[in-house]
């Protein structure tokens, strides 16, 4: 039985139903928001045994549900006998050249492009515009021969000698690294994924529109379904997919860098973190260039994606809101504190620090913890709750339980695991976030409303969330104190100043008033009621005031 079509098709890559966090608990809350609209929910992931069952159960206007895993470890005895018969058939065939001349083609216009981006080039021109209606119809040209038995099959790139010699050609050409063999296993393992893709686009049930949730996999599967369908793309971007890319490839431990050690030049990234970076820069940019409209949270992000290659007249901002009477109800439940001075009482505020997120580097626990040492000489009676899954980077959170350890924390810190932020948010004094990035942060929002003062580092809208972003946003005051990035000693110092009578009240305050002002749940409905109506119904383009990006919610214009 074929399912019935879908109002909105959602493209999620890691996180809902499987991961908590930000994204997913916007991703539920945005299906409830529409209980007489349909979705069809498909997600995307790395390998199945990275994530243990669903920790959000689906809600009951997802009537469709489909989860794919493009790193598995294992294939079935099936499929590994469907490539054998598949490799030994390419084996027979040199391949088809002027396919492969078209891939030339593409990842040169590709490379084109980022080179003038690396050069500083600003918004794109006229050229630029033909460029970017040259590569989508090369793409849509290009969907069609991925199909198994078609010239660009699975088979044809990863086993034909027309394939061999495009690598050998670009290896010859383009690559800096000494060593062919990494090189070639890493255009496969880059490629690989294109194929499943375009299997799941052809495979998917009918939807009225795509909203994808990132740029990355689930974008490109986006830009496929847009392409080969014509129904709409919408694009919600609450970081910046290729940031976090980079920031994860600068990290990571499992790319090579065969570089001599008289070679290697500290302040260049090595050939094949380099390749990857691009590699999810163009998809990136194959999802901008194929959406109908791309939505930020803040508008820095948005000219952020507009320096990634995003069309500015598609841009808008939508800011995240919060159901204010929900965490309202929280203010009466506050745990009682014990400090008080200068005639201000104290007695309303629980000497609890916490960090609310999952235990990952992006968060950097650490500095939080260091933070924590620092703040307990100047107020002893203080304590550090870590409150957030610890399953998604275990070697991580061990590093930060020893962290603790070794600074004779244990008693003040703990390490709680997941909890539902209604029960968290009464029983603390003050939200930490000492994030080397986010977005627009749903749980500061959510402390706010709930009275809870903040304080963050200075990334994405976390200054415009505490500070305030026009004029008349900023007469309201701090709801908190914006910190440099891996500052532990300001990180501390802050925490103790806004731990304050005087000043926790101020910040409570002015929190609780930018919140209700600019970031309620309501406008956020209406906005996307509105984007969904437009594109479900296959409408024009709007206007959008130019390329302004000025955004129909408070508090996305800031």
């Amino acid at each position: 039985m074929t399912p019935a079509m879908a109002d909105v098709a959602l493209l999620l890559e890691g996180t809902f139903p499987y991961v908590r966090g930000g994204v997913s608990s916007w991703v539920d809350q945005l299906i409830r928001a529409f209980p007489d609209l349909t979705f069809s929910v498909v997600f995307i992931g790395s390998r199945r045994e990275d994530y243990g069952a669903p920790v959000y159960p689906l809600p009951a206007n997802v009537t469709h549900f489909e989860a794919h895993y493009l790193y598995e470890t294992e294939t079935s005895s099936a499929t590994a006998a469907d490539e054998g018969d598949a490799r030994a058939s390419s084996r027979k065939s040199a391949g088809d050249a002027e396919a492969f001349a078209r891939i030339a083609r593409m990842h040169d216009l590709f490379r084109q492009r980022h080179e003038s981006q690396a050069g500083g080039a600003g918004t794109p021109d006229a050229t630029e515009y033909m460029k970017v209606d040259g590569l989508r119809s090369m793409l849509a040209h290009l969907l069609p021969l991925l199909c198994d038995g078609q010239p660009l099959s699975s088979s044809a790139f990863l086993h034909s000698e027309r394939s061999w010699e495009f690598i050998t050609e670009r290896y010859e050409r383009f690559c800096h690294d000494p060593s062919f063999t990494d090189y070639f296993w890493t255009i496969r393992a880059m490629h690989r994924p294109i194929w499943q893709l375009a299997r799941i686009a052809g495979a998917l049930p009918p939807a009225r529109m795509y909203h994808t949730v990132s740029t990355g996999y689930a974008g490109l599967l986006g830009a496929m379904l847009r392409m080969t369908t014509g129904r709409a793309l919408l694009v919600t971007e609450h970081g910046s997919y290729t940031k976090e890319r980079k920031l994860d490839l600068l990290q990571s431990e499992w790319l090579r860098d065969n570089r001599g050690p008289f070679e290697r030049d500290i302040s260049r990234v090595g050939y094949f973190q380099n390749l990857w970076m691009r590699f999810f820069e163009a998809i990136g940019r194959v999802c901008y260039d194929t959406a109908n409209e791309i939505v930020s949270l803040y508008e820095g992000n948005r000219l952020r994606q507009i320096g990634d290659g995003a069309p500015a007249h598609k841009t808008r901002c939508i800011a995240n809101g919060v159901d204010i009477a929900r965490f309202a109800a929280l203010r009466d439940k506050r745990v009682k504190g014990t400090r008080g001075e200068e005639g201000v009482s104290g007695d309303d505020i629980p000497p609890v620090v916490a960090l609310i997120g999952r235990v990952v580097p992006v968060k950097d626990i650490k500095t939080f913890l260091r933070a924590l040492f620092i703040a307990y000489r100047a107020r002893p009676d203080v304590q550090g709750w870590i409150v957030g899954p610890d399953t998604e980077d275990r070697a991580y959170a061990q590093e930060c339980r020893d962290l603790a350890a070794s600074l004779g924390m244990e008693y003040q810190v703990r390490f709680m695991g997941y909890r539902a932020v209604e029960s968290v948010l009464p029983q603390i004094g003050v939200l930490a976030l000492s994030s080397v990035s986010e977005a627009l942060p749903l749980v500061m929002l959510e402390a706010a409303a709930a009275g809870v003062p903040v304080v963050a580092t200075d990334v994405g809208a976390c200054r415009q969330l505490i500070e305030g972003g026009d004029p008349e946003d900023r007469a309201l005051g701090w709801s908190g104190r914006i910190v440099p990035m891996a500052d532990p000693e300001a990180l501390a110092a802050a925490i103790v100043d806004v731990m304050e009578p005087s000043a926790w009240h101020a910040a409570s305050l002015a929190g609780i008033a930018r919140v209700e002002r600019h970031y309620r749940l309501d406008a956020v409905r209406d906005a996307y009621r509105t984007l969904y109506r437009r594109w479900m119904d296959g409408d024009s383009p709007p206007s959008m005031q130019g390329v302004s990006g000025v955004s129909d919610v408070q508090g996305g214009e800031h």
